[in-house]
C-alpha cells in the first residue's frame, strides 16, 4: 500500500476557492496562501452574524499507545463520509506540531484514504501560524528581560518569573537554561527555560479569543511573573500587548483547507491535550458550526485529556456544546491496556483484549456522564482479526452504546458510511442534556479533585509543598474561580503512564500550579509530565527528506 504521504500527492486536489464555495464562501472573504490554502477574512464571520449553527460532533477516544490511534483520521473520514450521505459538514481540526512530525508519531493530518490536504504544507509550515505564536511569545521574553535590564521599574523579581521562552521542537537541552550571562551588557543572569510552542499560553488564548480586540485583552492579562511584593505583574504592565496582536493579527484568522474527497476543513490552533487544553480555536468550530449542518471536531489524546478539556474548558468559555460524541477505540490499544507489549500489538489475543475493554467502559460512562449521547468507532486495522473486533462489538451491545466499525483509513470515506450513520441518527433524534463536571468557582483542590475522582477513577490528589505555596498565592491574589486544565500523562487514566485499563484507589501527584490568566485557565501539572518534550532514539525526522524538485518523502 501507499504511504500517507504518496496517497496525498497523487490526490486531486480542488482550488481552494471551489472548496470555499462548497461551504457557502465567496472569494472575496478568503485570503489566499497559493492555491490550496486560505484564510479566511473577519467578514465572513461578521456576514454569518446569527446565522442558525448546525449540530456539533466530538470526536475523542480511549488512552491509546504510542503510536496514537487514528483519532484524526476517523474524525476525517467521518466528515467525508457524511458528505456522502448528502449532509453538509464542515471539519474543524487542530494545526499539527513540529514536536511529534519530527519526533515520535510523524505526520499529523490524518492517515491512509482519510487525510487532509495539501499534507506537506499542514504538516510543516502551513500558514505560519506556528510561527506567529512563536514570536509573539519570545518577544514577550525579550521585553521582560529587557526591561530587567534597562533599570527594573516594575521591580520585577528576578526569581519569580513565571514566563518561558517556546520554540515548536521537541528539545529536552532547552527544558532548564539560564539567560543573562556574559557580563552586564547581555543582561541579568536568572534561571529560565523553554517550552514547546504548543504549550505556551498564547496558542491558548489564540484558540480561546473569540476576535481581535479579546485577543488583545487576553494577551494584556498574561501575568509574567510577580514583583518583590509578590503582586503578579502583567504582559499589560509591559505594554507588550499591542505588538504581540500585531505579530497575531492574521495566524488568529482560521485557516480553509480541503480532504482528500474535497470536504471542507478548517484547520486552526494546536494545543496538546496532555500539556494545555487539547482543542482547536473558537473562531474555527464556531465557523464550521454556521458554515455546516454539521460541524466534526476533535479533542486531542483520550477522552479523559481533550474531551475532559473541551467540555470544562472550551465549551464553558465558547458556549456551545456537542450533540453527540464519538469515542475512538482500536483492537490494538484495548490490548495495550489489557498488558501487551507494544511490539506485539499485531498479534490476536482476545484475553488481553476483553482485559483491556475496561479503558473503553469507563470512557464511555465519563462521557455519557455529561449528558451527551455517546458512539463508539471502532477503527479497524489490517492486523485486527474478526474475534477481537466481534469481541469490542459485545461489550458495546451489553452496555448499550451504539457502535460502528470504521475503515476509512483504508476506503475513504466509504469506509466510514455506518458510523456517520449512527452519528446521524444520534442528533436527529436524541436530545443532549449537557452539563459540565464543576462549578468553577469551587475551590482549586475541589475541581482537581472532582476530576481525578469522576474522569479518572482515582481517590483525590496530593499535592507538592510548592503547589501548596502556589495555591495559596492564587487565592490570596482572587485568581482561582477559573477552570482548571490538568498535564498529565495521555497513556493512562492515571498521572502514571505505566497504571493501564481502568486503574483505581490511585493519587494524582500534582508537582505545580500555575494561572494561565490570559487563557483564562488554572494549570496543574501532574506525574512526571513535560512541557517540552525531548526526541526519541530514532526520530521521525532521520526518515524525512527532500529531492531536487522539491518533492518531500518520509513525512509519514
Amino acid at each position: 500500500m501507499l504511504s500517507d504521504i504518496e496517497i496525498a500527492q497523487n490526490a486531486e486536489m480542488k482550488h481552494i476557492r471551489e472548496v470555499a464555495e462548497s461551504a457557502g464562501i465567496s472569494e472575496e472573504e478568503l485570503e489566499y496562501y497559493g492555491k490550496y490554502k486560505a484564510k479566511l477574512s473577519d467578514g465572513l464571520e461578521a456576514r454569518l452574524g446569527d446565522k442558525q449553527c448546525g449540530k456539533l460532533v466530538l470526536v475523542t477516544a480511549i488512552n491509546p499507545t504510542p503510536a496514537g490511534e487514528g483519532k484524526t483520521t476517523t474524525t476525517i473520514g467521518l466528515g467525508d463520509a457524511m458528505k456522502r450521505l448528502g449532509k453538509s459538514c464542515v471539519l474543524a481540526l487542530r494545526e499539527p506540531s513540529l514536536g511529534p512530525v519530527m519526533g515520535i508519531k510523524g505526520g499529523a493530518a490524518g492517515g491512509g484514504f482519510s487525510q487532509v490536504v495539501p499534507m506537506e504544507d499542514i504538516n510543516l509550515h502551513f500558514t505560519g501560524d506556528m510561527h506567529a505564536i512563536t514570536a509573539a511569545n519570545n518577544l514577550l521574553s525579550a521585553m521582560i528581560d529587557n526591561h530587567i535590564h534597562q533599570g527594573n521599574e516594575l521591580d520585577i523579581d528576578v526569581t519569580n518569573v513565571v514566563w518561558k521562552r517556546v520554540t515548536d521542537t521537541n528539545d529536552r537541552a532547552l527544558r532548564k537554561t539560564v539567560v543573562g550571562m556574559g557580563g552586564r551588557l547581555n543582561g541579568v543572569p536568572r534561571e529560565d527555560g523553554f517550552m514547546i510552542t504548543v504549550a505556551s499560553e498564547i496558542m491558548a488564548v489564540l484558540c480561546l479569543a473569540l476576535d481581535l480586540n479579546d485577543l488583545k485583552r487576553r494577551l494584556g492579562e498574561i501575568i509574567i511573573g510577580y514583583n518583590r511584593a509578590g503582586d503578579p505583574v502583567y504582559a499589560r504592565d509591559l505594554k507588550a500587548e499591542g505588538a504581540m496582536c500585531a505579530l497575531l493579527k492574521d495566524a488568529i484568522k482560521p485557516n480553509l483547507v480541503q480532504t482528500l474527497e474535497h470536504t471542507p476543513c478548517l484547520v486552526h490552533g494546536g494545543p496538546f491535550a496532555n500539556i494545555a487544553h487539547g482543542c482547536n480555536s473558537i473562531r474555527a468550530t464556531r465557523l464550521a458550526l454556521k458554515l455546516g449542518d454539521y460541524c466534526i471536531t476533535e479533542a486531542g489524546f483520550g477522552a479523559d485529556l481533550g474531551a475532559e478539556k473541551f467540555l470544562d474548558i472550551k465549551c464553558r468559555m465558547a458556549g456551545f456544546s456537542p450533540d453527540a460524541i464519538v469515542i475512538v477505540a482500536t483492537a490494538r490499544a484495548l490490548k495495550y491496556n489489557g498488558g501487551v507489549p507494544k511490539t506485539e500489538l499485531k498479534a490476536e489475543n482476545v484475553p488481553a483484549l476483553k482485559k483491556g475493554m475496561v479503558n473503553l467502559e469507563k470512557h464511555v460512562e465519563n462521557m455519557m456522564g455529561y449528558g451527551v449521547p455517546v458512539v463508539v468507532a471502532i477503527n479497524r486495522f489490517d492486523t485486527d482479526s474478526d474475534a477481537e473486533l466481534s469481541a469490542i462489538e459485545e461489550m458495546c451491545r451489553e452496555k448499550g452504546v451504539r457502535f460502528a466499525l470504521s475503515e476509512v483509513f483504508a476506503k475513504g470515506g466509504a469506509g466510514g458510511e455506518e458510523l456517520a450513520r449512527q452519528v446521524i441518527d444520534v442528533c436527529e433524534n436524541e436530545k443532549p442534556s449537557f452539563k459540565n463536571l464543576y462549578d468553577e468557582k469551587l475551590s482549586i483542590k475541589e475541581k482537581i479533585d472532582t476530576i481525578v475522582k469522576n474522569i479518572y477513577g482515582g481517590s483525590g490528589a496530593v499535592y507538592s509543598a510548592r503547589a501548596e505555596r502556589q495555591i495559596k498565592n492564587l487565592e490570596k491574589l482572587g485568581l482561582d474561580k477559573k477552570p482548571v486544565c490538568i498535564a498529565k500523562t495521555q497513556y493512562s487514566l492515571s498521572d502514571n503512564p505505566a497504571l493501564l485499563g481502568r486503574p483505581s484507589g490511585f493519587t494524582v501527584s500534582v508537582s505545580e500550579i500555575r494561572v494561565s490568566n490570559g487563557a483564562g485557565f488554572i494549570v496543574a501539572e501532574t506525574g512526571n509530565i513535560m512541557v517540552m518534550p525531548g526526541l526519541p532514539k530514532v526520530p521521525a525526522a532521520e526518515k524525512i527528506d527532500v529531492d531536487g524538485s522539491g518533492v518531500i518523502s518520509g513525512l509519514f
